[in-house]
Protein backbone atom coordinates (compact mmCIF):
# COMPACT_ATOMS: atom_id res chain seq x y z
CA UNK A 1 0.00 0.00 0.00
CA UNK A 2 2.94 1.90 0.61
CA UNK A 3 4.25 1.76 -2.63
CA UNK A 4 1.56 2.57 -4.57
CA UNK A 5 0.68 5.80 -1.87
CA UNK A 6 3.85 6.72 -3.47
CA UNK A 7 3.54 6.34 -6.92
CA UNK A 8 0.25 7.96 -7.30
CA UNK A 9 1.34 10.51 -4.90
CA UNK A 10 5.01 11.41 -7.32
CA UNK A 11 2.61 11.14 -10.54
CA UNK A 12 0.38 13.94 -8.89
CA UNK A 13 3.38 16.07 -8.05
CA UNK A 14 5.09 15.48 -11.59
CA UNK A 15 1.98 16.82 -12.84
CA UNK A 16 1.64 19.75 -10.50
CA UNK A 17 4.72 20.57 -11.94
CA UNK A 18 4.20 20.86 -15.35
CA UNK A 19 0.92 22.99 -15.31
CA UNK A 20 3.06 25.12 -13.52
CA UNK A 21 5.96 25.42 -16.43
CA UNK A 22 3.34 25.51 -18.74
CA UNK A 23 1.48 28.76 -16.57
CA UNK A 24 4.94 30.22 -16.44
CA UNK A 25 5.52 30.24 -19.98
CA UNK A 26 2.11 31.13 -20.99
CA UNK A 27 1.51 27.95 -23.18
CA UNK A 28 -1.31 26.75 -21.50
CA UNK A 29 -3.54 29.79 -22.54
CA UNK A 30 -3.45 28.15 -25.77
CA UNK A 31 -7.42 28.63 -26.31
CA UNK A 32 -7.66 32.20 -27.48
CA UNK A 33 -11.15 34.36 -28.31
CA UNK A 34 -10.59 33.85 -32.14
CA UNK A 35 -9.60 30.05 -31.94
CA UNK A 36 -6.47 27.90 -31.82
CA UNK A 37 -3.10 28.69 -30.92
CA UNK A 38 -1.63 26.41 -32.71
CA UNK A 39 1.79 27.71 -31.50
CA UNK A 40 0.92 28.20 -27.94
CA UNK A 41 -0.51 24.56 -28.17
CA UNK A 42 2.45 23.27 -29.42
CA UNK A 43 4.57 24.61 -26.73
CA UNK A 44 2.05 23.13 -24.12
CA UNK A 45 2.00 19.90 -25.61
CA UNK A 46 6.12 19.61 -25.73
CA UNK A 47 5.88 20.52 -21.99
CA UNK A 48 3.76 17.64 -21.02
CA UNK A 49 5.10 15.34 -23.40
CA UNK A 50 8.74 15.51 -22.79
CA UNK A 51 8.31 16.97 -19.29
CA UNK A 52 6.53 13.98 -17.89
CA UNK A 53 9.11 11.64 -19.75
CA UNK A 54 12.08 13.20 -18.60
CA UNK A 55 10.74 13.38 -15.27
CA UNK A 56 9.88 9.98 -14.94
CA UNK A 57 13.76 9.46 -16.49
CA UNK A 58 15.65 11.29 -13.71
CA UNK A 59 13.81 9.27 -10.94
CA UNK A 60 13.70 6.13 -12.68
CA UNK A 61 16.11 4.84 -10.15
CA UNK A 62 14.26 5.88 -7.10
CA UNK A 63 10.96 4.70 -8.84
CA UNK A 64 12.39 1.26 -9.64
CA UNK A 65 13.39 0.46 -5.90
CA UNK A 66 9.62 2.16 -4.72
CA UNK A 67 7.84 0.01 -7.10
CA UNK A 68 10.14 -3.62 -7.03
CA UNK A 69 11.10 -3.01 -3.31
CA UNK A 70 14.73 -3.65 -4.70
CA UNK A 71 17.49 -3.85 -2.34
CA UNK A 72 21.14 -2.27 -3.60
CA UNK A 73 23.65 -4.12 -2.57
CA UNK A 74 25.91 -1.94 -1.07
CA UNK A 75 28.18 -4.67 1.14
CA UNK A 76 27.94 -8.30 -0.44
CA UNK A 77 26.97 -10.30 2.73
CA UNK A 78 26.90 -13.87 0.66
CA UNK A 79 28.84 -15.20 -2.08
CA UNK A 80 25.52 -14.90 -4.44
CA UNK A 81 25.94 -10.98 -3.50
CA UNK A 82 29.57 -11.30 -3.79
CA UNK A 83 29.43 -13.10 -7.77
CA UNK A 84 26.23 -10.39 -8.72
CA UNK A 85 28.49 -7.49 -7.70
CA UNK A 86 31.42 -8.55 -9.18
CA UNK A 87 30.08 -10.08 -12.39
CA UNK A 88 28.07 -6.77 -12.95
CA UNK A 89 31.38 -4.44 -12.53
CA UNK A 90 33.24 -7.10 -14.50
CA UNK A 91 30.40 -6.58 -17.26
CA UNK A 92 30.18 -2.91 -16.73
CA UNK A 93 34.16 -2.60 -17.52
CA UNK A 94 33.76 -4.47 -20.31
CA UNK A 95 31.22 -2.34 -22.10
CA UNK A 96 32.84 0.65 -21.06
CA UNK A 97 30.48 1.94 -18.37
CA UNK A 98 30.62 3.28 -14.93
CA UNK A 99 29.68 0.51 -11.78
CA UNK A 100 26.18 0.81 -12.10
CA UNK A 101 24.20 0.25 -8.50
CA UNK A 102 23.54 -3.30 -8.05
CA UNK A 103 20.14 -4.67 -6.53
CA UNK A 104 17.96 -7.74 -5.48
CA UNK A 105 14.20 -7.96 -5.74
CA UNK A 106 12.28 -11.00 -4.52
CA UNK A 107 9.71 -11.91 -7.18
CA UNK A 108 9.63 -14.57 -10.17
CA UNK A 109 12.02 -14.73 -12.85
CA UNK A 110 12.93 -11.10 -14.21
CA UNK A 111 15.83 -8.16 -14.12
CA UNK A 112 15.91 -4.50 -15.56
CA UNK A 113 18.29 -1.75 -15.86
CA UNK A 114 17.23 1.73 -15.56
CA UNK A 115 19.02 5.32 -14.73
CA UNK A 116 19.27 8.56 -16.40
CA UNK A 117 22.18 8.11 -17.79
CA UNK A 118 25.01 5.68 -18.97
CA UNK A 119 26.99 6.20 -15.45
CA UNK A 120 24.10 6.66 -13.50
CA UNK A 121 22.42 3.21 -14.15
CA UNK A 122 21.16 0.48 -11.79
CA UNK A 123 21.21 -2.95 -12.42
CA UNK A 124 18.53 -5.43 -10.47
CA UNK A 125 17.47 -8.94 -10.85
CA UNK A 126 14.89 -11.19 -8.96
CA UNK A 127 15.22 -13.66 -6.30
CA UNK A 128 13.20 -15.92 -8.81
CA UNK A 129 15.72 -15.57 -11.22
CA UNK A 130 18.96 -16.09 -9.19
CA UNK A 131 17.70 -19.44 -8.14
CA UNK A 132 16.05 -20.88 -11.45
CA UNK A 133 18.84 -20.05 -13.68
CA UNK A 134 22.40 -21.24 -13.84
CA UNK A 135 25.21 -18.67 -13.09
CA UNK A 136 26.03 -19.12 -17.19
CA UNK A 137 22.86 -18.41 -17.92
CA UNK A 138 21.75 -15.49 -15.08
CA UNK A 139 25.38 -13.88 -16.22
CA UNK A 140 24.39 -13.90 -19.64
CA UNK A 141 21.04 -11.64 -18.65
CA UNK A 142 22.90 -9.49 -16.31
CA UNK A 143 25.14 -8.97 -19.78
CA UNK A 144 21.72 -8.04 -21.46
CA UNK A 145 20.74 -5.30 -19.06
CA UNK A 146 24.78 -3.81 -18.92
CA UNK A 147 24.06 -3.71 -22.91
CA UNK A 148 20.63 -1.93 -22.78
CA UNK A 149 22.58 0.91 -20.51
CA UNK A 150 25.25 0.77 -23.30
CA UNK A 151 22.75 1.41 -25.78
CA UNK A 152 21.50 4.13 -23.85
CA UNK A 153 17.96 2.82 -24.11
CA UNK A 154 16.81 4.28 -21.46
CA UNK A 155 17.30 8.06 -22.91
CA UNK A 156 16.06 6.30 -26.49
CA UNK A 157 12.81 5.42 -25.54
CA UNK A 158 12.40 8.39 -23.49
CA UNK A 159 12.45 10.24 -26.42
CA UNK A 160 10.48 8.41 -28.72
CA UNK A 161 8.08 8.51 -25.60
CA UNK A 162 8.00 12.38 -25.27
CA UNK A 163 7.41 12.86 -29.25
CA UNK A 164 4.12 10.47 -29.05
CA UNK A 165 3.46 12.19 -26.15
CA UNK A 166 3.86 15.42 -27.77
CA UNK A 167 1.78 14.58 -30.45
CA UNK A 168 -1.01 13.03 -28.98
CA UNK A 169 -1.80 16.29 -26.39
CA UNK A 170 -1.38 18.34 -29.38
CA UNK A 171 -4.28 16.12 -31.62
CA UNK A 172 -6.52 15.46 -29.07
CA UNK A 173 -6.81 19.10 -28.31
CA UNK A 174 -7.05 19.95 -32.17
CA UNK A 175 -9.94 17.94 -32.69
CA UNK A 176 -11.30 18.34 -29.63
CA UNK A 177 -11.23 21.89 -30.73
CA UNK A 178 -13.04 20.55 -34.29
CA UNK A 179 -15.68 18.87 -33.17
CA UNK A 180 -16.64 21.29 -30.63
CA UNK A 181 -16.60 23.62 -34.05
CA UNK A 182 -19.04 21.18 -35.78
CA UNK A 183 -21.09 21.12 -32.63
CA UNK A 184 -21.85 24.44 -32.14
CA UNK A 185 -21.66 26.04 -35.59
CA UNK A 186 -24.21 29.18 -35.50
CA UNK A 187 -23.75 29.57 -31.89
CA UNK A 188 -22.26 32.51 -30.75
CA UNK A 189 -20.81 31.87 -27.32
CA UNK A 190 -17.52 32.01 -26.89
CA UNK A 191 -15.10 29.78 -25.27
CA UNK A 192 -15.06 25.99 -25.67
CA UNK A 193 -18.25 23.83 -24.84
CA UNK A 194 -18.84 20.32 -23.18
CA UNK A 195 -18.08 18.99 -27.04
CA UNK A 196 -14.17 20.34 -26.49
CA UNK A 197 -13.43 18.59 -23.48
CA UNK A 198 -15.36 15.52 -24.35
CA UNK A 199 -13.32 15.11 -27.94
CA UNK A 200 -9.85 15.71 -26.11
CA UNK A 201 -10.62 12.95 -23.62
CA UNK A 202 -11.54 9.95 -25.92
CA UNK A 203 -9.05 11.39 -28.48
CA UNK A 204 -6.22 11.44 -25.67
CA UNK A 205 -7.57 7.80 -25.05
CA UNK A 206 -7.28 6.46 -29.30
CA UNK A 207 -4.06 8.54 -30.09
CA UNK A 208 -2.86 7.02 -26.39
CA UNK A 209 -3.47 3.23 -27.73
CA UNK A 210 -1.93 4.15 -31.08
CA UNK A 211 1.32 6.07 -29.24
CA UNK A 212 1.25 2.44 -26.93
CA UNK A 213 2.17 0.39 -30.32
CA UNK A 214 4.70 3.06 -31.61
CA UNK A 215 6.69 2.88 -28.10
CA UNK A 216 6.00 -0.88 -28.30
CA UNK A 217 7.52 -1.43 -31.30
CA UNK A 218 10.54 0.53 -30.84
CA UNK A 219 11.21 -1.53 -27.52
CA UNK A 220 11.02 -4.46 -29.15
CA UNK A 221 13.97 -3.41 -31.62
CA UNK A 222 15.69 -2.23 -28.29
CA UNK A 223 15.99 -6.06 -27.38
CA UNK A 224 17.15 -7.66 -30.52
CA UNK A 225 20.17 -5.23 -30.00
CA UNK A 226 20.45 -5.87 -26.15
CA UNK A 227 20.76 -9.93 -27.00
CA UNK A 228 23.01 -9.05 -29.62
CA UNK A 229 25.01 -7.22 -26.84
CA UNK A 230 25.04 -9.70 -24.64
CA UNK A 231 26.18 -12.19 -27.01
CA UNK A 232 29.17 -9.59 -27.83
CA UNK A 233 29.65 -9.53 -24.05
CA UNK A 234 29.57 -13.27 -23.73
CA UNK A 235 31.48 -13.75 -26.55
CA UNK A 236 29.02 -15.99 -28.66
CA UNK A 237 24.88 -16.01 -27.89
CA UNK A 238 25.17 -19.21 -26.49
CA UNK A 239 24.76 -18.46 -22.76
CA UNK A 240 21.91 -15.64 -24.72
CA UNK A 241 20.02 -18.48 -25.94
CA UNK A 242 20.19 -20.89 -23.10
CA UNK A 243 18.65 -18.48 -20.68
CA UNK A 244 15.81 -17.47 -22.92
CA UNK A 245 15.44 -21.45 -23.53
CA UNK A 246 15.15 -21.32 -19.45
CA UNK A 247 13.30 -18.13 -19.39
CA UNK A 248 10.80 -19.86 -22.02
CA UNK A 249 9.44 -22.18 -18.99
CA UNK A 250 8.78 -19.89 -16.59
CA UNK A 251 6.13 -17.46 -15.39
CA UNK A 252 8.34 -14.33 -15.86
CA UNK A 253 6.52 -11.76 -13.11
CA UNK A 254 5.19 -8.92 -14.91
CA UNK A 255 7.55 -5.92 -14.09
CA UNK A 256 5.40 -2.08 -13.03
CA UNK A 257 4.13 -0.46 -16.15
CA UNK A 258 7.01 1.97 -15.68
CA UNK A 259 9.66 -0.72 -15.97
CA UNK A 260 8.06 -2.92 -18.35
CA UNK A 261 10.45 -1.97 -21.28
CA UNK A 262 13.45 -2.15 -19.37
CA UNK A 263 12.99 -6.02 -18.79
CA UNK A 264 14.40 -9.20 -19.40
CA UNK A 265 10.58 -10.60 -20.20
CA UNK A 266 7.78 -8.62 -20.40
CA UNK A 267 4.39 -8.36 -21.53
CA UNK A 268 3.63 -10.50 -24.89
CA UNK A 269 0.35 -9.68 -26.32
CA UNK A 270 0.64 -8.81 -30.35
CA UNK A 271 0.97 -5.02 -30.81
CA UNK A 272 1.47 -4.02 -27.55
CA UNK A 273 4.21 -6.28 -26.37
CA UNK A 274 6.89 -4.56 -24.71
CA UNK A 275 9.29 -7.92 -25.84
CA UNK A 276 9.55 -9.96 -29.39
CA UNK A 277 8.95 -13.55 -28.56
CA UNK A 278 11.28 -15.84 -27.10
CA UNK A 279 11.05 -18.02 -30.32
CA UNK A 280 11.79 -14.50 -32.47
CA UNK A 281 14.81 -13.80 -30.34
CA UNK A 282 16.27 -17.08 -30.11
CA UNK A 283 16.10 -17.62 -34.24
CA UNK A 284 17.93 -13.91 -34.39
CA UNK A 285 20.44 -14.54 -32.12
CA UNK A 286 21.22 -18.11 -34.15
CA UNK A 287 21.39 -15.70 -37.43
CA UNK A 288 23.97 -13.90 -36.28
Amino acid sequence: MKRVFLLIATNFAVMIVLSIVASLLGVNQYLAANGLNLGQLLGFAAVMGFGGAFISLLMSKTMAKWSTGAQVVTTPSNTTEYWLVDTVGRLAKSAGLAMPEVAIYEGEANAFATGATKNNSLVAISTGLLQAMTKEEAEAVLAHEISHIANGDMVTLTLIQGVVNTFVFFLARVIGFMVDSFLRRGDDRSGPGIGYSVAVMVSQIALGVLASIIVAWFSRQREYRADAGSAKLEGGPRNMIAALQRLGGLSPEPLPSGLATAGIAGSMSSLFASHPSIEERIAALKGQ
